[in-house]
Protein backbone atom coordinates (compact mmCIF):
# COMPACT_ATOMS: atom_id res chain seq x y z
CA UNK A 1 0.00 0.00 0.00
CA UNK A 2 1.17 3.47 -0.93
CA UNK A 3 0.90 6.38 1.20
CA UNK A 4 0.88 10.21 0.70
CA UNK A 5 4.01 10.02 2.66
CA UNK A 6 5.81 6.98 0.61
CA UNK A 7 8.46 8.23 -1.36
CA UNK A 8 8.48 6.96 -4.75
CA UNK A 9 11.41 6.92 -7.42
CA UNK A 10 11.48 7.37 -11.13
CA UNK A 11 14.19 7.92 -13.58
CA UNK A 12 16.15 11.21 -14.29
CA UNK A 13 15.61 10.69 -18.06
CA UNK A 14 12.32 9.65 -17.81
CA UNK A 15 10.12 10.59 -14.86
CA UNK A 16 6.51 9.13 -15.86
CA UNK A 17 7.47 5.92 -14.23
CA UNK A 18 7.32 5.92 -10.30
CA UNK A 19 8.88 2.83 -8.26
CA UNK A 20 9.12 2.10 -4.44
CA UNK A 21 12.58 2.33 -3.07
CA UNK A 22 12.99 -1.47 -3.40
CA UNK A 23 12.19 -1.88 -6.78
CA UNK A 24 14.96 0.97 -7.38
CA UNK A 25 17.58 -0.67 -5.40
CA UNK A 26 16.76 -3.82 -6.94
CA UNK A 27 17.60 -2.36 -10.77
CA UNK A 28 19.73 -0.04 -9.76
CA UNK A 29 19.76 1.38 -13.15
CA UNK A 30 16.86 2.66 -14.98
CA UNK A 31 15.56 0.85 -18.78
CA UNK A 32 16.54 4.37 -20.40
CA UNK A 33 20.00 4.52 -18.58
CA UNK A 34 18.95 7.08 -16.12
CA UNK A 35 19.51 6.97 -12.32
CA UNK A 36 16.64 6.87 -9.93
CA UNK A 37 15.83 9.95 -7.71
CA UNK A 38 13.34 10.02 -4.91
CA UNK A 39 10.08 12.28 -5.52
CA UNK A 40 11.62 14.71 -3.27
CA UNK A 41 14.17 15.03 -0.30
CA UNK A 42 12.40 14.71 3.25
CA UNK A 43 13.34 16.75 6.04
CA UNK A 44 14.49 15.29 9.13
CA UNK A 45 11.64 14.70 11.10
CA UNK A 46 13.47 15.04 14.47
CA UNK A 47 15.67 17.85 15.73
CA UNK A 48 19.82 17.40 15.35
CA UNK A 49 19.98 18.24 18.76
CA UNK A 50 17.81 15.43 20.05
CA UNK A 51 19.81 13.10 18.68
CA UNK A 52 23.32 13.65 19.91
CA UNK A 53 23.68 10.43 22.48
CA UNK A 54 22.29 8.43 19.53
CA UNK A 55 24.55 5.97 18.62
CA UNK A 56 25.68 5.77 14.22
CA UNK A 57 23.09 2.66 14.12
CA UNK A 58 20.48 4.91 14.99
CA UNK A 59 21.01 7.75 13.27
CA UNK A 60 21.14 5.43 10.31
CA UNK A 61 17.88 4.65 10.64
CA UNK A 62 16.52 7.81 11.76
CA UNK A 63 17.79 9.33 8.01
CA UNK A 64 17.33 5.59 6.08
CA UNK A 65 13.67 5.62 7.19
CA UNK A 66 12.28 8.60 5.45
CA UNK A 67 13.60 8.23 1.89
CA UNK A 68 13.29 3.72 2.56
CA UNK A 69 9.54 4.15 3.04
CA UNK A 70 8.49 0.53 1.58
CA UNK A 71 10.87 -1.12 3.87
CA UNK A 72 9.30 -2.10 7.67
CA UNK A 73 10.53 -0.72 10.75
CA UNK A 74 11.99 -4.19 11.77
CA UNK A 75 12.95 -4.94 8.00
CA UNK A 76 15.77 -2.04 8.06
CA UNK A 77 16.85 -2.26 11.10
CA UNK A 78 17.89 -5.48 10.71
CA UNK A 79 19.54 -4.14 7.65
CA UNK A 80 21.37 -1.70 9.35
CA UNK A 81 22.04 -3.84 12.36
CA UNK A 82 24.01 -6.48 9.78
CA UNK A 83 25.76 -3.57 8.26
CA UNK A 84 27.42 -1.36 11.31
CA UNK A 85 28.94 -4.33 13.43
CA UNK A 86 32.48 -5.42 14.22
CA UNK A 87 33.26 -5.55 10.50
CA UNK A 88 33.96 -1.69 11.57
CA UNK A 89 37.22 -1.74 13.98
CA UNK A 90 35.74 1.18 16.10
CA UNK A 91 32.33 1.14 17.37
CA UNK A 92 31.53 4.95 16.37
CA UNK A 93 31.73 3.60 12.90
CA UNK A 94 32.69 7.07 11.06
CA UNK A 95 35.08 8.89 13.97
CA UNK A 96 36.03 12.70 13.23
CA UNK A 97 39.25 13.47 13.95
CA UNK A 98 40.38 16.94 14.40
CA UNK A 99 43.66 18.23 13.14
CA UNK A 100 44.85 21.39 11.80
CA UNK A 101 42.12 23.19 11.96
CA UNK A 102 39.87 21.02 10.08
CA UNK A 103 37.58 17.65 11.37
CA UNK A 104 38.32 14.33 9.09
CA UNK A 105 35.50 12.42 9.13
CA UNK A 106 36.98 8.74 8.94
CA UNK A 107 35.23 6.80 6.45
CA UNK A 108 37.55 4.12 5.97
CA UNK A 109 37.24 1.86 9.45
CA UNK A 110 34.80 -0.81 7.52
CA UNK A 111 36.20 -4.49 6.44
CA UNK A 112 38.09 -2.76 3.60
CA UNK A 113 40.00 0.13 4.33
CA UNK A 114 37.89 2.91 2.47
CA UNK A 115 34.69 4.95 2.49
CA UNK A 116 32.73 2.68 0.18
CA UNK A 117 32.35 0.14 2.81
CA UNK A 118 30.22 2.75 4.82
CA UNK A 119 26.95 2.19 1.67
CA UNK A 120 28.32 -1.34 0.69
CA UNK A 121 27.92 -3.05 3.99
CA UNK A 122 24.44 -2.22 3.74
CA UNK A 123 23.53 -2.68 0.24
CA UNK A 124 23.52 -6.61 -0.17
CA UNK A 125 21.09 -6.74 2.82
CA UNK A 126 19.05 -3.98 1.18
CA UNK A 127 18.81 -5.91 -1.98
CA UNK A 128 18.10 -9.36 -0.45
CA UNK A 129 15.19 -7.60 1.98
CA UNK A 130 14.66 -6.38 -1.36
CA UNK A 131 14.15 -9.28 -3.70
CA UNK A 132 11.86 -10.73 -0.80
CA UNK A 133 9.37 -8.05 -0.70
CA UNK A 134 9.24 -8.11 -4.40
CA UNK A 135 9.34 -11.63 -4.80
CA UNK A 136 11.99 -11.93 -7.27
CA UNK A 137 13.06 -15.46 -7.91
CA UNK A 138 16.12 -14.65 -10.12
CA UNK A 139 19.70 -14.86 -8.82
CA UNK A 140 20.71 -11.34 -8.80
CA UNK A 141 24.08 -10.67 -10.64
CA UNK A 142 25.80 -7.65 -9.37
CA UNK A 143 27.73 -6.04 -11.94
CA UNK A 144 30.28 -3.37 -11.25
CA UNK A 145 33.00 -1.01 -12.54
CA UNK A 146 35.50 0.24 -10.29
CA UNK A 147 38.45 2.87 -10.12
CA UNK A 148 39.67 0.78 -7.31
CA UNK A 149 37.62 0.66 -3.55
CA UNK A 150 34.32 0.08 -4.94
CA UNK A 151 35.23 -2.81 -6.02
CA UNK A 152 37.19 -4.52 -3.29
CA UNK A 153 33.84 -3.09 -1.13
CA UNK A 154 31.03 -4.65 -3.03
CA UNK A 155 33.19 -7.90 -3.49
CA UNK A 156 33.63 -8.06 0.40
CA UNK A 157 29.77 -7.06 0.76
CA UNK A 158 28.13 -9.70 -1.20
CA UNK A 159 30.74 -12.72 -0.81
CA UNK A 160 28.62 -15.99 -0.13
CA UNK A 161 25.65 -13.71 0.17
CA UNK A 162 22.93 -16.85 -0.92
CA UNK A 163 20.92 -15.58 -4.21
CA UNK A 164 23.58 -12.81 -6.00
CA UNK A 165 26.64 -13.50 -8.21
CA UNK A 166 29.02 -10.36 -8.30
CA UNK A 167 30.93 -9.69 -11.16
CA UNK A 168 33.59 -6.64 -10.82
CA UNK A 169 35.53 -4.87 -13.49
CA UNK A 170 38.30 -2.55 -12.92
CA UNK A 171 41.24 -1.03 -15.22
CA UNK A 172 44.63 -3.19 -14.93
CA UNK A 173 46.70 -0.94 -14.36
CA UNK A 174 44.92 1.85 -13.09
CA UNK A 175 44.52 1.21 -9.43
CA UNK A 176 47.17 0.93 -6.74
CA UNK A 177 49.07 -2.37 -5.99
CA UNK A 178 47.11 -2.52 -2.71
CA UNK A 179 43.69 -2.18 -4.23
CA UNK A 180 44.86 -4.46 -7.31
CA UNK A 181 46.20 -7.16 -4.31
CA UNK A 182 42.85 -6.82 -1.92
CA UNK A 183 40.26 -7.44 -5.34
CA UNK A 184 42.22 -10.70 -7.05
CA UNK A 185 42.77 -12.29 -3.85
CA UNK A 186 39.06 -11.73 -3.16
CA UNK A 187 37.60 -15.46 -1.20
CA UNK A 188 33.96 -16.29 -2.25
CA UNK A 189 32.08 -18.69 -4.31
CA UNK A 190 30.13 -16.29 -5.87
CA UNK A 191 32.77 -13.97 -6.78
CA UNK A 192 34.20 -12.72 -9.75
CA UNK A 193 37.27 -10.08 -10.74
CA UNK A 194 38.08 -9.18 -14.23
CA UNK A 195 40.70 -6.60 -15.53
CA UNK A 196 40.34 -4.36 -18.61
CA UNK A 197 42.71 -3.15 -20.87
CA UNK A 198 41.20 0.36 -20.77
CA UNK A 199 40.41 3.20 -18.00
CA UNK A 200 37.58 3.20 -15.50
CA UNK A 201 35.58 5.57 -17.82
CA UNK A 202 35.85 2.55 -20.40
CA UNK A 203 34.78 -0.17 -17.31
CA UNK A 204 31.95 2.02 -16.69
CA UNK A 205 30.81 2.78 -19.89
CA UNK A 206 31.15 -0.92 -20.81
CA UNK A 207 29.14 -2.15 -17.92
CA UNK A 208 26.42 0.55 -19.18
CA UNK A 209 26.16 -0.92 -22.13
CA UNK A 210 25.84 -4.59 -20.72
CA UNK A 211 22.65 -3.18 -18.59
CA UNK A 212 21.05 -1.85 -21.71
CA UNK A 213 21.34 -4.71 -23.52
CA UNK A 214 17.48 -5.86 -23.93
CA UNK A 215 18.68 -8.94 -25.83
CA UNK A 216 21.07 -9.87 -22.93
CA UNK A 217 18.55 -9.55 -20.61
CA UNK A 218 16.22 -11.51 -22.20
CA UNK A 219 18.81 -14.44 -22.24
CA UNK A 220 19.52 -13.76 -18.82
CA UNK A 221 15.91 -13.84 -17.21
CA UNK A 222 15.30 -17.33 -19.39
CA UNK A 223 18.53 -18.85 -17.62
CA UNK A 224 17.36 -17.25 -14.60
CA UNK A 225 19.13 -14.32 -13.64
CA UNK A 226 19.04 -10.30 -13.46
CA UNK A 227 21.39 -8.02 -13.29
CA UNK A 228 21.40 -4.87 -10.18
CA UNK A 229 24.67 -2.73 -9.59
CA UNK A 230 26.38 -1.89 -6.52
CA UNK A 231 27.84 1.11 -8.11
CA UNK A 232 27.06 4.44 -6.83
CA UNK A 233 24.66 4.96 -9.55
CA UNK A 234 22.18 2.78 -7.30
CA UNK A 235 19.94 4.84 -4.59
CA UNK A 236 20.71 1.90 -2.26
CA UNK A 237 24.28 3.32 -2.17
CA UNK A 238 23.66 7.11 -2.45
CA UNK A 239 20.77 6.89 0.76
CA UNK A 240 23.32 4.71 3.04
CA UNK A 241 25.77 7.67 2.57
CA UNK A 242 23.48 11.03 3.45
CA UNK A 243 23.76 9.22 7.08
CA UNK A 244 27.45 10.41 7.76
CA UNK A 245 27.17 13.90 7.04
CA UNK A 246 24.08 13.75 9.57
CA UNK A 247 26.69 11.79 12.21
CA UNK A 248 29.22 14.47 11.78
CA UNK A 249 27.04 17.32 12.15
CA UNK A 250 25.71 15.59 15.87
CA UNK A 251 29.34 14.62 16.60
CA UNK A 252 30.47 18.30 16.55
CA UNK A 253 27.19 19.48 18.65
CA UNK A 254 27.72 16.60 21.13
CA UNK A 255 31.20 17.60 21.66
CA UNK A 256 31.07 21.51 21.90
CA UNK A 257 32.49 21.92 18.73
CA UNK A 258 29.61 23.86 17.01
CA UNK A 259 26.64 25.51 18.27
CA UNK A 260 23.35 24.03 17.34
CA UNK A 261 21.95 25.48 14.03
CA UNK A 262 25.10 26.95 13.25
CA UNK A 263 26.56 25.95 9.81
CA UNK A 264 29.83 24.16 8.60
CA UNK A 265 31.18 23.69 5.32
CA UNK A 266 31.71 20.04 3.97
CA UNK A 267 34.83 19.57 1.47
CA UNK A 268 34.73 16.14 -0.47
CA UNK A 269 37.19 14.49 -2.79
CA UNK A 270 35.47 13.38 -5.58
CA UNK A 271 35.13 11.55 -9.01
CA UNK A 272 31.74 9.92 -9.12
CA UNK A 273 30.13 12.84 -7.60
CA UNK A 274 27.99 10.64 -4.96
CA UNK A 275 29.61 11.07 -1.84
CA UNK A 276 29.12 15.05 -2.55
CA UNK A 277 25.72 14.61 -3.75
CA UNK A 278 24.91 12.83 -0.44
CA UNK A 279 25.80 16.08 1.25
CA UNK A 280 23.64 18.01 -0.78
CA UNK A 281 20.89 15.74 0.17
CA UNK A 282 21.83 15.87 3.86
CA UNK A 283 22.15 20.08 3.08
CA UNK A 284 18.45 19.82 1.87
CA UNK A 285 17.48 17.17 4.84
CA UNK A 286 17.83 20.05 7.48
CA UNK A 287 21.91 19.41 8.36
CA UNK A 288 23.07 23.12 8.42
CA UNK A 289 26.35 22.86 6.04
CA UNK A 290 26.66 26.45 4.15
CA UNK A 291 29.51 25.58 1.37
CA UNK A 292 29.46 22.00 -0.12
CA UNK A 293 33.00 22.22 -1.20
CA UNK A 294 33.94 19.50 -4.59
CA UNK A 295 37.78 18.65 -4.37
CA UNK A 296 39.12 17.07 -8.02
CA UNK A 297 42.57 15.83 -8.63
CA UNK A 298 44.29 16.67 -12.24
CA UNK A 299 41.36 14.81 -13.72
CA UNK A 300 39.62 18.66 -12.81
CA UNK A 301 36.63 17.88 -15.51
CA UNK A 302 34.06 18.90 -11.98
CA UNK A 303 36.67 21.98 -11.43
CA UNK A 304 35.92 23.23 -14.86
CA UNK A 305 32.07 22.17 -14.46
CA UNK A 306 31.51 24.24 -11.54
CA UNK A 307 33.61 27.22 -13.18
CA UNK A 308 32.00 27.50 -16.71
CA UNK A 309 29.10 26.04 -16.45
CA UNK A 310 30.35 23.66 -19.64
CA UNK A 311 30.84 19.52 -18.68
CA UNK A 312 33.31 18.87 -21.18
CA UNK A 313 35.06 14.99 -21.33
CA UNK A 314 36.94 15.64 -23.91
CA UNK A 315 40.42 15.45 -22.40
CA UNK A 316 43.34 13.63 -21.59
CA UNK A 317 42.75 11.27 -19.00
CA UNK A 318 45.71 11.11 -15.75
CA UNK A 319 46.40 8.62 -13.61
CA UNK A 320 47.48 10.10 -10.36
CA UNK A 321 48.39 9.03 -7.22
CA UNK A 322 44.32 9.26 -5.89
CA UNK A 323 43.39 6.66 -8.82
CA UNK A 324 39.50 6.52 -7.43
CA UNK A 325 39.02 10.21 -8.72
CA UNK A 326 40.66 9.05 -11.98
CA UNK A 327 37.36 9.56 -13.31
CA UNK A 328 36.09 12.16 -16.46
CA UNK A 329 32.60 10.61 -16.39
CA UNK A 330 30.90 11.88 -13.03
CA UNK A 331 27.61 9.75 -13.01
CA UNK A 332 25.86 10.57 -9.92
CA UNK A 333 26.14 14.18 -11.61
CA UNK A 334 22.95 13.48 -13.48
CA UNK A 335 21.24 13.71 -10.41
CA UNK A 336 22.11 17.41 -9.72
CA UNK A 337 21.77 18.37 -13.08
CA UNK A 338 18.13 16.63 -12.85
CA UNK A 339 17.14 18.80 -10.31
CA UNK A 340 18.72 21.98 -11.03
CA UNK A 341 16.78 21.50 -14.49
CA UNK A 342 13.80 22.19 -13.01
CA UNK A 343 13.34 17.95 -12.27
CA UNK A 344 12.37 18.15 -16.09
CA UNK A 345 13.65 14.49 -17.31
CA UNK A 346 13.34 15.25 -20.96
CA UNK A 347 15.70 18.49 -21.05
CA UNK A 348 17.89 16.08 -18.31
CA UNK A 349 17.92 13.07 -21.11
CA UNK A 350 18.74 15.87 -23.79
CA UNK A 351 22.33 16.84 -21.86
CA UNK A 352 23.14 13.49 -21.38
CA UNK A 353 22.45 12.30 -25.06
CA UNK A 354 25.04 15.73 -25.94
CA UNK A 355 27.27 14.27 -23.54
CA UNK A 356 27.34 10.37 -25.17
CA UNK A 357 27.45 12.06 -28.65
CA UNK A 358 29.95 15.07 -28.08
CA UNK A 359 31.29 14.66 -24.96
CA UNK A 360 30.12 17.79 -23.16
CA UNK A 361 26.95 19.66 -22.48
CA UNK A 362 26.40 23.83 -21.13
CA UNK A 363 23.87 24.34 -18.30
CA UNK A 364 21.73 26.99 -18.92
CA UNK A 365 22.43 30.28 -16.54
CA UNK A 366 19.54 30.09 -14.83
CA UNK A 367 20.67 26.46 -13.96
CA UNK A 368 23.85 27.67 -12.78
CA UNK A 369 21.96 30.24 -10.28
CA UNK A 370 21.55 27.09 -8.60
CA UNK A 371 24.86 26.13 -7.89
CA UNK A 372 25.59 28.66 -5.77
CA UNK A 373 26.40 26.23 -2.81
CA UNK A 374 28.85 24.86 -4.24
CA UNK A 375 32.75 25.39 -4.90
CA UNK A 376 34.88 23.20 -7.09
CA UNK A 377 38.68 23.71 -7.06
CA UNK A 378 41.80 21.06 -7.71
CA UNK A 379 44.93 20.16 -6.44
CA UNK A 380 48.06 18.95 -8.43
CA UNK A 381 50.41 15.75 -7.46
CA UNK A 382 52.58 17.76 -6.19
CA UNK A 383 50.11 19.64 -3.60
CA UNK A 384 48.44 16.45 -2.59
CA UNK A 385 52.01 14.74 -1.38
CA UNK A 386 53.71 18.45 -0.14
CA UNK A 387 49.96 18.40 2.01
CA UNK A 388 50.31 14.69 3.60
CA UNK A 389 54.05 15.77 4.19
CA UNK A 390 53.43 19.29 6.08
CA UNK A 391 49.81 17.76 7.56
CA UNK A 392 52.34 14.75 9.28
CA UNK A 393 55.10 17.38 10.42
CA UNK A 394 52.91 19.71 11.89
CA UNK A 395 50.17 17.92 13.86
CA UNK A 396 51.76 13.95 13.44
CA UNK A 397 48.25 12.91 11.70
CA UNK A 398 48.83 11.27 8.31
CA UNK A 399 46.17 11.11 5.83
CA UNK A 400 45.71 9.26 2.39
CA UNK A 401 45.73 11.03 -1.31
CA UNK A 402 42.62 11.32 -1.95
CA UNK A 403 42.25 12.88 1.59
CA UNK A 404 45.20 14.87 1.04
CA UNK A 405 43.39 16.40 -2.51
CA UNK A 406 40.40 17.86 -0.15
CA UNK A 407 42.46 19.20 2.33
CA UNK A 408 44.90 21.07 -0.53
CA UNK A 409 41.03 22.50 -2.01
CA UNK A 410 40.09 22.99 1.68
CA UNK A 411 42.80 25.29 2.12
CA UNK A 412 42.92 27.21 -1.64
CA UNK A 413 38.90 27.36 -0.65
CA UNK A 414 39.51 29.38 2.44
CA UNK A 415 42.37 31.56 1.13
CA UNK A 416 40.12 32.74 -1.82
CA UNK A 417 36.80 33.17 0.29
CA UNK A 418 37.81 34.11 3.81
CA UNK A 419 35.22 31.43 5.06
CA UNK A 420 36.97 30.21 8.05
CA UNK A 421 33.44 28.17 9.01
CA UNK A 422 34.13 24.72 11.17
CA UNK A 423 34.69 22.04 8.10
CA UNK A 424 34.32 18.65 7.65
CA UNK A 425 36.44 17.15 5.76
CA UNK A 426 35.72 13.34 4.29
CA UNK A 427 38.15 11.02 4.61
CA UNK A 428 37.88 8.91 2.17
CA UNK A 429 40.68 6.22 2.33
CA UNK A 430 43.11 4.79 5.20
CA UNK A 431 46.81 6.08 4.02
CA UNK A 432 47.43 1.87 4.51
CA UNK A 433 45.67 1.70 1.22
CA UNK A 434 48.38 4.00 -0.59
CA UNK A 435 51.43 3.57 1.46
CA UNK A 436 53.57 4.25 -1.63
CA UNK A 437 52.06 7.26 -2.62
CA UNK A 438 51.71 8.53 0.88
CA UNK A 439 54.90 7.80 2.25
CA UNK A 440 57.08 9.07 -0.66
CA UNK A 441 55.69 12.23 0.27
CA UNK A 442 56.69 12.25 3.66
CA UNK A 443 60.07 11.27 2.52
CA UNK A 444 61.36 10.07 -1.07
CA UNK A 445 63.76 7.81 0.97
CA UNK A 446 61.29 5.22 1.80
CA UNK A 447 60.99 4.47 -1.75
CA UNK A 448 63.21 1.45 -2.41
CA UNK A 449 61.12 -0.68 0.33
CA UNK A 450 58.52 -3.27 -0.62
CA UNK A 451 54.58 -2.44 -0.33
CA UNK A 452 54.25 -4.81 2.97
CA UNK A 453 57.91 -2.86 4.08
CA UNK A 454 56.01 0.27 3.99
CA UNK A 455 52.79 -0.44 6.20
CA UNK A 456 54.98 -1.41 8.62
CA UNK A 457 56.94 1.49 8.64
CA UNK A 458 53.60 3.97 8.28
CA UNK A 459 52.11 1.84 11.35
CA UNK A 460 54.84 3.03 13.28
CA UNK A 461 55.13 6.51 11.80
CA UNK A 462 51.47 7.50 12.34
CA UNK A 463 51.17 5.29 15.46
CA UNK A 464 48.33 3.03 14.32
CA UNK A 465 48.03 -0.09 14.02
CA UNK A 466 47.83 -2.02 10.61
CA UNK A 467 44.46 -3.16 9.82
CA UNK A 468 43.06 -6.16 8.97
CA UNK A 469 42.41 -5.53 5.45
CA UNK A 470 46.02 -5.54 4.49
CA UNK A 471 46.96 -8.12 7.18
CA UNK A 472 44.98 -10.57 5.53
CA UNK A 473 46.32 -10.00 2.03
CA UNK A 474 50.23 -10.02 3.05
CA UNK A 475 50.71 -13.77 2.28
CA UNK A 476 47.32 -14.43 0.01
CA UNK A 477 46.86 -16.21 -2.65
CA UNK A 478 45.63 -14.70 -6.04
CA UNK A 479 42.23 -15.74 -7.14
CA UNK A 480 41.28 -14.08 -9.87
CA UNK A 481 43.59 -13.81 -13.13
CA UNK A 482 40.88 -13.26 -15.66
CA UNK A 483 41.67 -10.14 -17.86
CA UNK A 484 40.05 -8.64 -21.23
CA UNK A 485 40.10 -5.87 -23.63
CA UNK A 486 37.25 -3.29 -23.31
CA UNK A 487 35.12 -4.16 -25.92
CA UNK A 488 35.05 -7.88 -24.72
CA UNK A 489 32.89 -7.51 -21.37
CA UNK A 490 29.70 -8.64 -22.49
CA UNK A 491 31.71 -11.94 -23.37
CA UNK A 492 33.20 -12.38 -20.61
CA UNK A 493 30.12 -11.72 -18.54
CA UNK A 494 27.98 -14.70 -20.70
CA UNK A 495 31.11 -16.78 -19.92
CA UNK A 496 30.60 -16.19 -16.65
CA UNK A 497 26.90 -17.01 -16.06
CA UNK A 498 27.02 -20.12 -18.60
CA UNK A 499 24.68 -18.31 -21.70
Amino acid sequence: MVTGMDILYSSTRNDEKRIPASQAILKGLSEDGGLFVPDRIPELDRPLKDMTDMSYQEIAYEVMKLYLTDFTEEELKNCIGRAYDSKFDTEEIAPLAEADHAYYLELFHGATIAFKDMALSILPHLMITAAKKNHVEEEIVILTATSGDTGKAALAGFADVEGTKIIVFYPKNGVSPIQEKQMVTQKGKNTFVIGIHGNFDDAQTGVKNIFSDRELEEKMLGKGFRFSSANSINIGRLVPQIVYYVYAYVKLLQHGKIDDGEEMNVVVPTGNFGNILAAFYAKNMGVPIAKLICASNENKVLYDFFRTGSYDRNREFVLTSSPSMDILISSNLERLIYRIAGNDARKNAEFMAALSQDGEYRITEEMGTQLKDFYGNYAGEQETADRIRELYEKTGYIIDTHTAVASVVCRKYQEETGDMRKTVIASTASPFKFTRSVMNAIDSKYDSMTDFELVDELSGLANVKVPNAIEEIRTAAVLHHTVCEKDEMKEAVEKILGI
